[in-house]
């Protein structure tokens, strides 16, 4: 399949069907050449990126809209349009490939209509622009839901925020020092031409000034480093596990955590790691054998620990809750779309009865670190203070200054040093 009719078919199937982009992409990065691969990956991230200005200018341009059996040439629309405002594929091999494209999708027909459009938006760009720039959700490409949400959170940095979710995410990786300290780490990528920076925060993080193919990274397939963000990186960190120490990593795939708390901490009693996705958890093994390092992987309900636990009590639990993903839409732009507003009451009651379930799991004077990928309070600060009203034996442990009972945790936002939005709250449990 040609690279912009799979392009189409994927945001097709995100935004009209409901599918995930990081199931999608794979599949169809085996359809057309290795040499198209990136180019497919560039086009359906920066389409779903700035789906909902896309969509707004196209349809200033369309006498009716594309529906039904037709919204595969819409997407293939949104597509032409992206590569004519957004790359360097120069504008004439932008529009003939987008319209030769149409025979892909067996939508022939179109082919006059694709490039009329296009054309057009190469002609009116200016004014197209200025009505859909003149709404911010639209300037931004969010939904409205989540736009009113942000404001509502964050009422000076909204728009960075939604800036930063626009931006292509940097590559970071995690240096396991177990084989090499940061510093020589990096002085080893130097060596090979790879630049990188450490993280001020994340102890074993190194932002790479471009992002590379892991192949070409010393020492990747022997486990002296892994990809991982310095935001996810802290959860190790802040977890702190210690010698002799018996711990769950609760909602644990695809892995990356428990390696890093494995990687800090090679003297523990057991690591124990939970989730209920099967595919997924061939991650974590996946992880784990590269890496050189053991645990015991489970499948189970972490709101049900007696279906898949009949061990003693935790020293102490990570609890990477599910949740909404809204700090890390720069990395999944399609869950802008794919994300409702009411999916958040949803998951803030099963991240409720989590919490509670796994909290019996946890011994007399054990620790429970609390992360989500979401930077919506509902999810994080709501949901801690929540929990340590009703839990009587639950202690909050400040991770700085402004982490008190009454605005508990730790909520990083997406910022100019590249990091992902991420929530940390570290709960005590009374000896």
């Amino acid at each position: 399949m040609k690279t912009r009719a799979a392009a189409a078919n994927i945001v097709h199937r995100v935004i009209n069907q409901g599918q995930s982009l990081s199931t999608l992409l794979p599949r169809y990065q085996q359809e057309v050449a290795a040499k198209d691969r990136a180019l497919l990956q560039e086009l359906c991230f920066g389409t779903l990126r700035w789906y909902s200005r896309l969509d707004a200018m196209a349809k200033q341009l369309l006498d009716k809209p594309l529906k039904g059996k037709y919204q595969p040439v819409h997407a293939l629309l949104l597509v032409g349009l992206y590569q004519l405002l957004y790359t360097r594929i120069p504008p004439h091999a932008a529009l003939a490939e987008t319209v030769a494209a149409c025979k892909r999708l067996k939508a022939d027909p179109f082919k006059g209509l694709v490039n009329g459009v296009l054309r057009n938006v190469q002609r009116q760009q200016h004014d197209l622009e200025q009505k859909v720039d003149a709404l911010p959700q639209l300037r931004q490409a969010h939904p409205n839901w989540l736009v009113k949400r942000l404001q509502q959170a964050y009422a000076k940095q909204w728009q960075d925020i939604m800036a930063a979710n626009n931006c292509h995410p940097p590559m970071w990786i995690r240096v396991n020092e177990s084989h090499h300290s940061r510093e020589r780490y990096a002085a080893l990528l130097a060596e090979h031409g790879i630049e990188a920076f450490p993280d001020p925060v994340a102890a074993q993080a190194l932002r790479l000034a471009r992002p590379a193919d892991v192949s070409t990274l010393p020492g990747f397939a022997e486990g002296h480093c892994s990809v991982q963000d310095a935001a996810a990186q802290l959860a190790a960190q802040l977890l702190d596990a210690q010698p002799g120490e018996l711990i769950l990593d609760a909602c644990a795939a695809p892995g990356g955590k428990t390696a890093h708390v494995l990687e800090r901490q090679p003297a523990l009693k057991q690591l124990v790691a939970i989730d209920m996705d099967p595919e997924r958890l061939q991650r974590v093994y996946q992880n784990l054998e590269r890496i050189g390092l053991e645990a015991t992987v489970l499948q189970g309900d972490a709101a049900r620990p007696a279906d898949w636990w009949q061990g003693p009590q935790f020293d102490r639990i990570l609890l990477d809750a599910p949740c909404s993903a809204t700090g890390v839409i720069r990395r999944h732009p399609d869950i802008k779309w794919l994300r409702r507003p009411e999916d958040i009451a949803q998951l803030a009651a099963l991240q409720s009865r989590i919490l509670d379930a796994l909290w019996q799991q946890l011994k007399p004077g054990g620790m429970l670190l609390y992360a989500t990928c979401s930077i919506l309070p509902d999810e994080n600060r709501e949901q801690i203070k929540a929990f340590l009203a009703r839990t009587p034996d639950a202690v909050h442990q400040p991770l700085h200054a402004d982490d008190t009972p009454a605005q508990p945790g730790w909520q990083l936002l997406p910022d100019a040093l590249g990091r992902d939005g991420f929530y940390y709250a570290r709960i005590a449990k009374q000896a």
